[in-house]
């Protein structure tokens, strides 16, 4: 049977699923914003939002990354917002919602599985929960899955990236950890609970790696890795007078996020089980994509 995806959002997550699903001989639809600004991966059909309603009307599986609304009377989804009509009558065997680990808000350090409630404090949190509410209302005909992701980092977006440029801070607070997920591992996850959905039904995905750890860690293990010195250590009581709100707000939750089920249930393990493992194969992917380096050559124009 035909496999049309269709993915509502081609950023940096989004782009990932439509990459990997192309690669695996999906048929794959994008949306963006701004199709001008967008590039989609080979293979990839690229529309602006605004029109994805055609695509609905033939896409079997649907991803949707686009976060919620920030406005008042837009109502939490914006894709639900302006594709009601299509989506009701689309007739889609899978839906992937992608949210956040946020819903649960703060839990001490406690952990947090995919049987958990979830207890957002945050604005956008609470957002995110809204959004998901709306989408389990389709659970009575299609698999719905809320993939709850933790901090996302890949390619061009991760410490490695802070360090060069100088911006990477070493925020020092003992026994506070961030959970974190390659968009590889997204995109794996994604491909996996769509290509094998369950019967009409909501289920809990955890899009979160087996290693939650401090910030102040992670900085100093991607420093060493470049060869670089870690930035200076900062207490956070220090730190926070700097803080911008939306940076204070990851930094009052702490939870350890656990996605051993979600495994289990999708029959994979993470490639980048660790911030190690992810940062470790953003750095060589970035070396092949450099080649081999070239000592100065012999001719007039070699340094003296």
């Amino acid at each position: 049977m035909d496999r049309h995806l269709l993915v509502i959002g081609l950023g940096f997550s989004g782009t990932a699923i439509a990459r990997h699903a192309a690669e695996a001989g999906w048929r794959v639809t994008a949306t963006a914003r701004n199709p001008a600004r967008a590039a989609p991966p080979p293979g990839v059909d690229l529309l602006p939002f605004a029109e994805a309603g055609p695509a609905l009307a033939g896409a079997t599986h649907l991803a949707v990354t686009a976060p919620p609304a920030e406005s008042a009377g837009q109502g939490p989804d914006p894709v639900l917002a302006a594709h009601a009509a299509a989506l009701a009558a689309a007739p889609l065997r899978w839906i992937g919602y992608l949210s956040t680990t946020g819903v649960y808000g703060d839990r001490g350090g406690a952990w947090v599985d995919e049987t958990t409630e979830p207890a957002p404090a945050q604005p956008r949190s609470i957002r995110r929960r809204a959004a998901e509410l709306q989408w389990e209302a389709f659970a009575t005909r299609a698999a719905v899955d809320l993939l709850r992701c933790a901090g996302i980092y890949g390619p061009g977006r991760s410490v490695l990236d802070d360090l060069r440029a100088g911006t990477a801070r070493r925020t020092v607070r003992p026994g506070h950890a961030f959970g974190r997920i390659h968009c590889d591992d997204i995109a794996r996850a994604v491909l996996a609970a769509a290509s094998n959905p369950p019967p009409p039904g909501l289920r809990v995905l955890h899009l979160a790696d087996d290693e939650p750890a401090e910030s102040a860690a992670v900085t100093e293990g991607a420093a060493r890795m470049l060869g670089l010195p870690p930035p200076a250590a900062i207490p956070f009581e220090t730190a926070r007078a700097a803080m911008s709100p939306m940076a204070l707000s990851f930094w009052a939750e702490n939870r350890r996020i656990s996605s051993a089920r979600t495994k289990a249930a999708l029959g994979i393990a993470w490639r980048y089980p660790s911030w190690r493992e992810g940062l470790a194969a953003i750095l060589a992917e970035e070396r092949a994509e450099e080649g081999p380096k070239e000592g100065p050559k012999e001719g007039r124009d070699s340094p003296r």
